[in-house]
């Protein structure tokens, strides 16, 4: 099957960069990026010459530019949910269009709702003062939600506003909504560059091997299941339940528990499991109390959606399936079979998600942000547009649609899988 990651671009550039860079290597400053160069997705041979090899688009500062900097007018988004390192890009972004010269940047508030004039939402001139600090903190200075507007409303909104590039900073969903919103301008033969810096605390993102945020969430995570092994341990067959954020991959979760070796049991939506049955949870865990005496469960918020499968179907404003409480499921399900078979527990239940995301990034994502939001502008003012900053192996160009055609997902084949099965020591199979 053949992919084709061709990047959409406004025009050939013809106006110099006014960044200090070479077009040789060994300039102290940096180099620029040809727009030839290729990323390799596949960093392994394996002997198939005839399989076509996958090659992205390197993102990076181009000697030549497509807009004027002294004329451009540019607008940030937040979407979606809180991610611990959303100030950091903003300011990163605004301090590197600075470097390029462009004199006016304007935050949009509250996502696609600061673009609709009837929500009446006027949007923040950011300054360098206004965005100094706020890296030091969680959340988003411009604010945050989910669902989109009116397309054509939010256009002419940008044309009013005189705006000729948009940087969405946000999962999937605002992806999508971002290459709608560029979709709807050239429609118009409104020339619209817009460029996605992708955000999700999942690390779900297609070809981008790291989202900024997850380090982070793993890093707070790891601490609650720590905590939740000290309880566990306080108690005769001490249970705890930690449900932590994963909707369709269950990323943290595996990070977490590999990085605490605390867990007993991870739960995740790629590899299902039943509660019942000689080879369910029920046994797996009677098992270990019976060996152990407690036991830390983890669980990602999508996993064993299955098991709720009678309850009715719901979305949120973007569209998202809502998945029913996985963790309260667990906590009420275990504490009634134990009961039953008359086996007494000491049950805790931990929810952590809206702490543990709402926490200023770490320095690892906080260095990751500032490159995301630095490729991002880059790409942007070389007039390229219908693209989310990627990283694989190197930061790429990827096109929208490819980005946001599927999530990634932890393979239960895969290295970090058996890793999670060997430092928990469940079985793989609880069916």
């Amino acid at each position: 099957m053949s992919i084709d990651t061709t990047i959409q671009i406004l025009g050939k550039g013809a106006i110099r960069s006014p960044l200090p860079l070479d077009t040789e290597p060994g300039n102290l400053i940096g180099t620029f990026t040809d727009d030839a160069t290729r990323v390799r997705y596949n960093v392994e041979v394996d002997g198939h010459e005839d399989r076509p090899e996958l090659l992205f688009e390197k993102a990076g500062p181009r000697e030549t530019i497509y807009y004027d900097p002294a004329e451009t007018k540019v607008a940030i988004m937040t979407c979606g949910g809180v991610c611990p390192g959303l100030n950091n890009v903003i300011r990163s972004a605004y301090r590197e269009l600075s470097n390029y010269g462009v004199r006016e940047v304007l935050g949009i508030r509250y996502g696609h709702q600061g673009l609709n004039p009837a929500v009446g939402l006027e949007p923040l001139r950011l300054t360098d003062e206004l965005v100094n600090t706020i890296h030091q903190h969680g959340g988003t200075l411009l604010g945050s939600s989910r669902g989109s507007q009116p397309l054509p409303v939010m256009v002419d909104t940008l044309k009013k506003w005189g705006v000729q590039v948009l940087l969405t900073v946000g999962g999937d969903g605002t992806q999508r909504g971002a290459r709608d919103i560029g979709a709807e301008a050239r429609k118009q033969g409104y020339p619209l560059s817009v460029v996605g810096v992708p955000k999700t605390i999942d690390n779900d993102i297609q070809f981008v091997r790291r989202t900024f945020g997850f380090t982070t969430a793993a890093d707070k995570a790891r601490e609650v299941l720590t905590c939740a092994h000290v309880e566990a341990r306080a108690y005769p067959n001490g249970v705890v339940i930690v449900r932590l954020m994963g909707r369709d991959s269950g990323f943290i979760a595996a990070a977490a528990a590999l990085a605490s070796q605390e867990a007993n049991f991870v739960l995740v939506p790629e590899v299902p499991f039943k509660l019942e049955g000689e080879n369910g949870l029920f046994n797996a865990l009677k098992r270990r109390l019976e060996r152990k005496d407690h036991a830390v469960i983890a669980v990602a918020e999508g996993a064993g959606q299955d098991l709720l499968a009678a309850l009715p179907r719901q979305t949120d404003a973007s569209g998202n399936v809502l998945h029913h409480d996985i963790g309260l499921h667990l906590r009420d399900q275990i504490a009634a079979h134990f009961k039953e078979q008359k086996i007494g527990i000491s049950l805790k239940y931990i929810d952590p998600s809206y702490i543990i995301r709402s926490v200023p990034a770490n320095s690892e994502d906080a260095v990751l942000c500032d490159q995301f939001a630095r490729h991002a502008v880059h790409a942007a003012m070389a007039g390229k547009t219908d693209l989310v900053i990627g990283f694989w192996n190197e930061f790429i160009h990827v096109p929208i649609a490819l980005a946001t055609a599927q999530r990634r997902k932890i393979e239960p084949d895969s290295l970090l899988w058996s890793s999670v099965l060997s430092a928990t020591g469940q079985p793989a199979q609880m069916e």
